[in-house]
């Protein structure tokens, strides 16, 4: 695959032939050809393509000209997503999106910002309880009336035009409002000569002030109200509208037409009440409720906005010699970059010259400084200590780990938890039950309530339908999602989606991939040991690195390593093949070669000899062996080792004490499994299985009724994290494993996993006090606004307190779901 290719992943290119990832930077066996470089997974695949290359090219996508420009549409995608106009999104329902903000379609509450769409031509917003809504301007969802959010989150918090429109119409409300109100309190507030003016003059003072409020300011809910039945979807807006409609009309018709009012409408001195002051209230009180809940929504991306600015600005670029200081924008793959004490890291990639120690806890949650060094890999985000280096940029704009994170995050937050759905059944039928529930409650004042029957009728019908919420119902998960994302990014846990979050609490079994998991990853050559024949330490090291050149397992990283360190430089291979659960074959310079296992020595028909006793010492040291094969017959081996988290022991200990129930499993031999599992405490294990052996063990387990969680970090691992009821892949891994796995640990280590169970616990936790509060509220507030306490202690509620209330409810299932930013985990 050639370099300067679109292509090209992460310093990676996929051999055109049999499509096998190539690492650019250790390839050796490549080809020029059309003017482009393609790299190969060995020989073999070399040979094939060029004595077919139209075959093959058919395959791949078409090359650019230049790196140079590959780089210039690396950066032009950074752009798109940085200068991207925003998208809004529905937290009850995340299929409604729309670029622009607004108001949900369905529940009718104010749409929130979400994560940038890559595109710097459309401004799209989206509704937070329906994603699906996506729209090209601000507004209100078409679904539940909801301000439309945008769908990028910007470093800087949104400058939201429908919450500024919100707080003009509250401020506005709020003034009208509060001098009608004394008007209706006159008989307590007012001075006594002022009662000398008619009770129509005060009447029609109370339309001049209430008129433009509820018309005006309160204009935002009857247009979703109408959008509610337009697209039969009823919602808060449906109700609200529905309430104080009742009260402006009705106190219109007093107004002006009094004679068409029936005597039985009448109170006992023969007057007619208004209630314009209701009207205003209600929609003075709902205005700021939309207010404070838009604010609180705003908050919730406070976690992701932060790690977006832990990037710099600009980049000390050093070209030709001179260093001069360039927008993150215009650094680009290649580039010498540096690095002062105390700054952050402007993108991913590798240190060229210089060492430091470097805090990475914003990224992978570890709170200790990383000693870096010459070759280390840093991140783009991460703090540089006390030292200053100079760095090689690899990865830059969108394709660096905390660009990725970002969008990561932001997906899931879009998504639905299971838990939700219950919410959504009852949500449906909300709105026309409580309207229901509203006629009934007129109907029985009307016809047995005290006098004035149709006063006290109208005023608890009205009560019912402004205290009714469907809003807090649907708010009550998307929030808690939403905050929960951000927190476990802070923290180094991603999660793919809602429902893995909400699967990761009820994980019973834990199985344990030793590589990479339990181990750090890093496997290192600790030993060489040979028959005795023809083939000594430094041409066995030389005919194994060279046969591993076509590998990408992290064994042959470690053996192709341990020859650059010994100055050996890799020789010619062709005919490579892997054999999947034994090892790889191929020719070195004519000669056969084989690593592998003891699979592959009975495959080849050998045995250990001599060696054997050498084996089981390493074995039992905890050493993984690879055989090597010359010739067909057994020429040696190489132990490597790859040590044990420092951590491993303690985080194990904290799971078993949440109560899972922990498996090893490894493709290494028993001796050196029983060696790991025997320092971390580990009794279920095991040994020498294959990629399908741990599939079957997570569908083995699932059948007994376990709900089982597996961590892996290679591509042999990636069947059994698709398969697990959790997948769960270390950051440092294999792609594959991080595409397959629902969640991704950042650090690599299991540290992070202890942090997203617990998340993922203080989560469905939150969400059932969410739904609890919303539930309770309704199941009280209705019966309370409908006038059941009114028999036994006289009390009726005013739909000026239901509309406080109904407008305080959704803000407090925001607050508390703001809460899960706080959590210990």
């Amino acid at each position: 695959m050639p370099h300067d290719c679109n292509h090209t992943i992460n310093q990676k290119a996929k051999d055109p032939v049999c499509g096998m990832q190539v690492d650019i930077a250790h390839a050796s066996v490549k080809a020029d050809h059309g003017g482009q470089t393609w790299y190969f997974c060995c020989q073999g695949c070399r040979e094939k393509f060029l004595s077919e290359p139209e075959k093959y090219l058919s395959n791949v996508p078409r090359p650019v000209t230049s790196l140079h420009q590959h780089s210039a549409q690396t950066q032009a995608s950074a752009a798109r997503v940085t200068a991207s106009a925003s998208m809004y999104t529905c937290p009850m329902h995340p299929e409604v999106n729309q670029d622009h903000p607004g108001s949900c379609p369905k529940c009718g509450m104010a749409l929130e910002p979400v994560m940038p769409v890559v595109d710097a031509t459309r401004q799209q917003w989206t509704c937070p309880m329906h994603p699906e809504v996506i729209q090209d301007k601000p507004g209100a969802c078409p679904k539940c009336g909801m301000a439309l959010e945008p769908m990028q989150i910007s470093q800087k918090p949104p400058q939201d035009p429908e919450l500024r429109k919100m707080t003009l119409r509250l401020w506005i409300g709020a003034l009208l409002t509060l001098p009608l109100m004394v008007i209706a309190m006159r008989g307590w507030l007012l001075h006594p000569w002022l009662g000398k003016l008619s009770s129509v003059t005060w009447n029609w003072s109370e339309f001049v002030l209430s008129a433009p409020v509820v018309l005006w300011a309160g204009w935002p809910f009857f247009q979703r109200a109408w959008q509610s039945l337009i697209n039969r979807s009823l919602n808060m807006y449906t109700l609200i509208s529905l309430g104080v409609s009742v009260s402006f009309v009705y106190s219109l018709l007093v107004l002006m037409f009094p004679g068409l009012i029936p005597a039985s409408f009448r109170g006992a001195d023969g007057s007619l009440p208004v209630y314009f002051e209701a009207a205003a209230a209600i929609t003075t009180l709902v205005l700021l409720g939309e207010v404070l809940q838009m604010h609180a929504m705003h908050s919730t991306s406070a976690a992701i906005r932060g790690l977006m600015e832990l990037a710099p600005p600009t980049a000390h670029r050093i070209a030709g010699g001179v260093e001069q200081d360039v927008p993150l924008s215009r650094v680009q793959v290649g580039d010498s970059l540096r690095v002062r004490a105390g700054e952050h890291v402007p993108v991913d990639g590798a240190i060229i010259q210089g060492s430091s120690h470097v805090d990475e806890s914003m990224l992978t949650g570890e709170p200790l400084p990383v000693a870096k060094n010459t070759n280390a890999a840093v991140r783009a985000g991460t703090l540089n200590g006390d030292g200053s280096f100079v760095m090689r940029a690899e990865r830059v704009g969108a394709d660096t780990l905390l660009a990725r994170i970002v969008a990561q995050v932001a997906t899931a937050q879009r998504s639905r938890a299971p838990i939700q759905s219950l919410a959504d059944r009852v949500s449906a039928w909300f709105v026309p039950i409580v309207v229901g529930v509203a006629v009934l409650t007129f109907w029985f004042w009307y016809l047995a309530g005290p006098a004035p029957q149709f006063a006290h009728a109208l005023v608890n019908a009205v009560a019912v339908l402004i205290i009714a919420c469907p809003c807090a119902l649907g708010l009550a998960t998307p929030v808690s999602i939403t905050v929960a994302m951000g927190r476990g990014a802070q923290s180094g846990v991603l999660f793919r989606d809602a429902a893995a979050l909400e699967r990761l609490r009820d994980v019973d079994t834990l199985l344990v991939d030793k590589t990479g998991t339990l181990t750090e990853g890093k496997p290192k050559v600790v030993a060489l040991e040979t028959t005795g024949n023809s083939t000594n330490e430094s041409e066995l090291l030389r005919l194994a690195a060279t046969l591993e050149t076509g590998s990408l397992h992290p064994l042959a990283a470690a053996i192709t390593s341990a020859a650059r360190e010994r100055g050996i430089a890799a020789g010619y291979v062709s005919q490579f093949n892997s054999i999947t659960g034994q090892g790889i074959t191929g020719m070195v310079e004519g000669r056969p070669v084989a690593i592998g296992n003891e699979k592959m020595l009975q495959e080849f028909k050998a045995d250990t000899g001599t060696l054997a006793g050498k084996v089981q010492s390493r074995r039992a040291q905890g050493a993984m062996i690879a055989y090597v094969l010359v010739d067909r017959r057994l020429a040696g081996f190489i132990a490597i080792a790859d040590p044990i988290r420092d951590s491993a022991l303690h985080i194990l200990r904290q799971l078993r004490q949440a109560g899972l129930n922990i498996h090893m499993l490894t493709g290494d031999h028993e001796t050196t499994a029983r060696y790991v599992a025997g320092q971390l405490g580990i009794e279920s294990y095991q040994a020498g299985v294959s990629p399908e052996g741990k599939l079957e063990a997570v569908k083995k387990l699932q059948a007994a009724g376990a709900k089982v969680a597996m961590t892996g970090d290679g591509i042999n691992d990636a069947p059994a994290l698709a398969s697990a009821d959790v997948g769960i892949a270390m950051g440092t891994g294999a792609d594959i494993a991080m595409q397959t796995a629902a969640v991704t640990l950042v650090s690599g280590g299991l540290t992070g996993l202890v942090r997203a169970r617990r998340l993922s616990q203080a989560t469905v936790r939150n969400i059932r006090q969410n739904l609890f509060w919303a539930f309770a509220y309704n199941s009280l507030g209705i019966p309370l606004a409908a006038g059941v306490l009114y028999p036994f202690f006289g009390l009726l509620l005013s739909p000026m307190i239901a509309a406080a209330a109904m407008s305080f409810s959704s803000v407090s299932v925001v607050a508390n779901a703001l809460r899960l930013r706080l959590a210990r985990l």
